[in-house]
């Protein structure tokens, strides 16, 4: 395992925003956390679509089962057969008439018949497709691979996390400088970086532009080459 890394650490997200590939394009590891509790109004396995010229909300039925459960313990509904081409038929309608849509119906169709039924493994066989269509060269890693103990929360979870990595550098999106403290990170030999996504936009053929949509509505309007140069618009502070 090589040292002195650049590392970052999120949830699994269902096709995320933008910002979420921009975090994993700037580190060498990227930790996907699956013992986590499943976050019932968050955007595990949820997220959002261009329209008609509106974000509309997009979801990965679930089983019923218990909130208190972690992400792998979660399974999808037993009518998502159903359900995934009634979402395939949404996206088709929306996007249409987007200059890359056979791209981004391809990547959708990839990542929509994945076989596996556990939630976290369906989320994590869209987040490698994705990133392998973007080419991205961050090294992957679920986060009960490593010895690190569940329990811990917050940061200390994230610093342990590090500290197996042999971590020189953790980046976390801006939302978290109210949780994590620069000294206590630098006192165990890591600089702490927050992620800022520049503004950005992009034609989508309507009247204004709808940010921070699924990656999906990114590919369907922009080539490769443009989403990678994309990537880049992100500051550290």
């Amino acid at each position: 395992m090589k040292s002195q890394r650049v590392v970052a650490i999120m949830q699994p997200y269902f096709l995320p925003y933008i910002g979420y590939w921009q975090l994993m394009h700037a580190v060498d590891v990227f930790v996907v956390y699956d013992n986590i509790e499943y976050t019932k109004k968050g955007w595990i396995n949820r997220n959002r679509m261009l329209c008609n010229g509106e974000d509309k909300v997009f979801t990965l039925p679930l089983r019923k089962d218990h909130d208190s459960l972690h992400v792998c313990q979660r399974y999808l509904s037993e009518t998502f057969n159903k359900e995934r081409g009634r979402l395939i038929r949404q996206f088709e309608s929306c996007y249409r008439k987007a200059p890359y849509f056979r791209t981004g119906m391809e990547l959708l169709a990839t990542c929509l018949h994945c076989e596996k039924q556990n939630l976290f493994e369906f989320i994590w066989h869209s987040i490698k497709t994705i990133k392998d269509a973007l080419g991205l060269r961050a090294e992957l890693c679920v986060s009960s691979a490593l010895d690190v103990d569940a329990s811990l929360r917050g940061e200390d979870r994230v610093l342990r996390t590090c500290e197996c990595l042999k971590a020189r550098t953790y980046i976390n999106p801006i939302g978290g400088q109210s949780l994590y403290s620069k000294s206590r990170f630098q006192g165990n030999g890591i600089a702490l970086s927050f992620q800022n996504v520049q503004q950005y936009a992009y034609e989508q053929g309507t009247a204004r532009f709808v940010p921070h949509l699924s990656i999906i509505d990114v590919i369907m309007f922009n080539d490769i080459p443009a989403i990678q140069e994309m990537l880049t618009k992100m500051d550290l502070s």
